[in-house]
């Protein structure tokens, strides 16, 4: 009996220290996701206006396609991150997207439909026959890291250019980046978009504007599938996705704890 009252006892300690370690990492999990989805949105959705703009949609078109991205890449996230137990998130490819925008006009809508599909097959298939795992052991995570190092800087530099237009916001947010970067690296990318936010609100950049609480409705658009469009798009698209996004992702994202399977 006083066997059994101590494993009670000891058990019932265990789970204590369990919540309370679940309960501490909870918070720094929820930011995290946070910072990754807000970074993911403020960084790359104008590429996404412009990609879809380039295919010839409507501002109501473009509207229903951000939604069923946002849709699907929730869906995708927690269905994956539920079933193989660790964090998955699911985005766009920012590099191929800033492809489409230079390689779309003059393409049909429905033809831009049918290079997704065809693209995202080839994807699926590498996926599931596993090549993209023989090719992740075959290429050096530093010819990866450099890949995406090239997408990047682009965007590293248009900040100090940044500086030449507006000196106060985009000097405070540079500012605020570095310095939480090395105190609070874990809300940088918070609280410069914080100090951005009220630096612009300080120049009275930010109007009020009526906000609507319509969800912009998804319209069926039928692929076509051009021959010229998917050798001349699709591959390419393929080939900058899964090489300038998917792969310097991986080694980078994937520590040993939580490393999942690249064929997954």
């Amino acid at each position: 009996m006083l066997c059994s009252a101590q494993i009670v006892r000891y058990n019932a300690q265990a789970s204590g220290e369990t919540m309370k370690q679940a309960s501490g990492t909870l918070l720094p999990a929820l930011i995290a996701g946070f910072v990754a989805v807000l970074v993911g949105y403020t960084s790359s959705a104008a590429i996404i206006f412009q990609a879809a703009a380039a295919a010839g949609a409507d501002a109501q078109q473009i509207g229903g396609w951000l939604s069923m991205l946002g849709l699907a890449m929730g869906v995708s996230s927690l269905g994956l991150s539920w079933y193989y137990r660790t964090p998955i998130l699911t985005a766009w490819s920012t590099p191929g997207a800033a492809l489409l925008v230079t390689s779309l006009p003059g393409t049909s809508l429905p033809e831009a439909v049918g290079v997704f599909i065809f693209a995202s097959g080839l994807m699926l298939l590498c996926g599931v026959t596993g090549l993209f795992a023989r090719l992740m052991r075959v290429i050096p995570p530093a010819i990866c890291a450099a890949m995406l190092a090239g997408i990047l800087l682009r965007f590293g530099l248009d900040a100090f250019g940044a500086l030449q237009g507006n000196l106060p916001l985009a000097g405070t947010m540079c500012l605020t980046y570095l310095l939480a970067r090395r105190l609070l690296p874990r809300y940088a990318i918070v609280l410069t978009l914080l100090a951005g936010l009220a630096v612009a609100a300080w120049q009275g950049a930010i109007a009020p504007i009526p906000l609507q609480g319509a969800i912009a409705p998804p319209a069926f658009i039928a692929p076509q599938f051009s021959l010229s469009a998917l050798l001349g798009i699709g591959v390419p698209f393929f080939i900058v996705t899964m090489a300038s996004q998917n792969a310097p992702g991986l080694p980078r994202s994937a520590p040993p704890a939580i490393r999942c399977p690249p064929r997954r």
